[in-house]
């Protein structure tokens, strides 16, 4: 890692520590820049002292290995990420999670408030999770020449476990797609349900997604890649972390139009995914002609493309 991104990337998570209380950012703000650049999250647990997560595990944040966090704590940093209005984010905090500006992620665990089988709060918080949010510009280079054949981009589903990057890759390739950096320029719409993938910030993406980008940010991904496909006309679909059966039909009714598909998925592998019944069908019906499987090497994160042939999936 360069000087240059090195100090971009710890300023990103000065960015999202930025939403810890006081004495736990100063904290933050002790480790190493290296270290700064390496961290994925900041892990809080009531009655634990606070951790940085990275590529190396959790550890301790400076001078907090005998700490042992309470309740308030949590509940101030749920405050700070959702400006003092936590009623006004319900949505996103009974969805389990809250996207703060930056694209910068707070998971939530606690005691759920359950009305008519569906959760409607969550009140007594014991875990916050803040993700830090990066965009690393030359992610996609290697992969993207082999997602085009015939001219023509081909159906791609990003695969990896959780926190193996997923994201970070398809924000740079709907950029690069978008923008026509080594390939040709094209519409892509983007259903962002968590607002990782853009950090709308009122009507404005604090991330790059291109020029040619439209984004459908809070909606759930089944509805928002239809209204995208009919209301923008888009020659690519993108959408993170396809989940559910809704997202599959949304998917399979634009692969009908002739739409390009870029999506991601929690897996280890394609043999992974095809243990599966919702997406082994996604699979075998031939929605998607690539799939990139990202994994940790020694010098970063690797990635292996995968041509999907119909009798191979069978």
């Amino acid at each position: 890692m360069s000087a240059l991104e090195t100090a971009y990337r710890a300023e990103q998570f000065r960015q999202a520590a930025a939403l810890l209380p006081g004495e736990l950012r100063r904290s933050a703000e002790k480790l190493p820049e290296e270290e700064m650049a390496r961290t994925e999250e900041l892990r809080l647990r009531a009655g634990r002292p606070p951790m940085a997560s990275g590529p190396e595990g959790e550890r301790p944040l400076p001078g907090c290995e005998g700490l042992r966090l309470g309740p308030e704590q949590l509940a101030r940093v749920l405050e700070t990420a959702t400006r003092a209005s936590a009623h006004t984010a319900l949505d996103q905090v009974r969805s389990g999670f809250v996207t703060v500006r930056g694209g910068h992620r707070v998971g939530l665990c606690g005691r759920g408030v359950v009305e008519e089988g569906e959760i409607r709060n969550l009140r007594q918080l014991s875990s916050l999770s803040v993700r830090v949010a990066r965009e690393v510009r030359d992610a996609g280079a290697e992969v993207l020449p082999a997602l085009w054949e015939g001219g023509r981009f081909q159906d791609t589903v990003l695969l990896s476990p959780p926190g193996g990057g997923k994201t970070t890759l398809l924000r740079d390739l709907i950029r690069r797609i978008s923008d026509g950096v080594g390939c040709p320029a094209l519409r892509v719409g983007v259903a962002d349900e968590r607002g990782e993938l853009s950090a709308l910030w009122e009507g404005v993406p604090m991330m790059d997604l291109g020029a040619r980008t439209d984004v459908m940010d809070g909606c759930p991904k089944g509805p928002a890649l239809l209204m995208l496909l009919r209301g923008m006309d888009p020659q690519v679909l993108a959408a993170d972390e396809i989940t559910a059966g809704e997202d599959i039909r949304a998917l399979e009714q634009a692969a009908g139009c002739g739409v390009g598909l870029l999506c991601t998925a929690h897996a280890g592998g394609v043999d992974d995914l095809l243990r599966r019944p919702l997406y082994r069908r996604l699979l075998r019906r031939g929605l998607f002609r690539r799939a990139v499987v990202l994994s940790p090497g020694p010098a970063g994160r690797r990635y292996r493309v995968v041509r999907l042939e119909e009798g191979d999936l069978c």
